[in-house]
């Protein structure tokens, strides 16, 4: 598949996702989602019990067979051959241990190898940890997105059903200030922007606001646009 790379960096719950899969949609490129991986990992080794099991976390993470498959405007990742549900991976406790997984060196590696693989196709805007830094320092366009702590945790709580005035609101503020200093001072490739990336403040935007502006700043590096009418479902 032709076209450029359209790479999407940010803190948690910025919209990375959303934008970088609407973004897919209207230039006719295929969304990938580099957290799911990491996800599919910490999914995997929570159900057969390896995660925490240092002695044989490594030897199970070689023997997996992790995999990319295009399904339309999406990637599909398969472990071994099985896909989990989108429930699955983005249940609490693996998103959770997800984190920490991504931090280890012998997962990032793994991570990094397939998603490199897989870019390398062109046609692909790619959203999650050092995108723009690690992953793709070469790509034709890089986004980093932000939003203050508080308007991340009022679209978290609204994606799950929540209220966001309710208690849980101050708890998802606390849990994702906790994880934004971790993610900045991990020794491990530190969340920050590239050096070329065009940071976009995403609080006072609509989603259709946000993905306006990554297309047309696409269009100005090389892609070719497509009639296409934008999906935020």
């Amino acid at each position: 598949m032709s076209g450029i790379l359209v790479a999407i960096d940010g803190p948690a719950a910025s919209g990375k996702s959303t934008t970088a899969r609407s973004v897919a949609v209207r230039l006719g490129y295929c969304h990938l989602n580099s957290g799911l991986l990491y996800r599919s990992i910490a999914w995997c080794s929570l159900r057969d019990g390896w995660i925490d099991a240092p002695g044989r976390f490594g030897p199970e993470l070689e023997r997996l067979d992790l995999t990319l498959e295009r399904r339309d405007r999406e990637f599909l990742v398969l472990v071994n051959g099985e896909a989990a549900g989108r429930g699955l991976l983005t249940a609490p406790e693996t998103a959770r241990r997800a984190s920490r997984v991504a931090a280890m060196p012998e997962v990032r590696n793994r991570v990094l190898h397939v998603l490199r693989v897989t870019g390398e196709e062109g046609g692909v805007t790619c959203d999650g940890r050092d995108i723009g830094t690690v992953v793709f320092p070469a790509a034709e366009l890089k986004i980093f997105l932000v939003a203050s702590a508080h308007e991340r945790a009022r679209r978290r709580i609204l994606e799950h059903g929540g209220d966001p005035a309710g208690p849980a609101f101050y708890e998802e503020v606390r849990s994702l200030e906790e994880r934004d200093l971790r993610d900045a001072n991990r020794s491990l490739a530190p969340m920050v922007p590239a050096a070329d990336a065009i940071q976009i403040d995403t609080t006072e935007l609509s989603p259709d606001e946000v993905v306006d502006r990554i297309v047309a700043l696409a269009l100005e590096r090389g892609a070719e646009p497509v009639d296409e009418s934008p999906d935020f479902a």
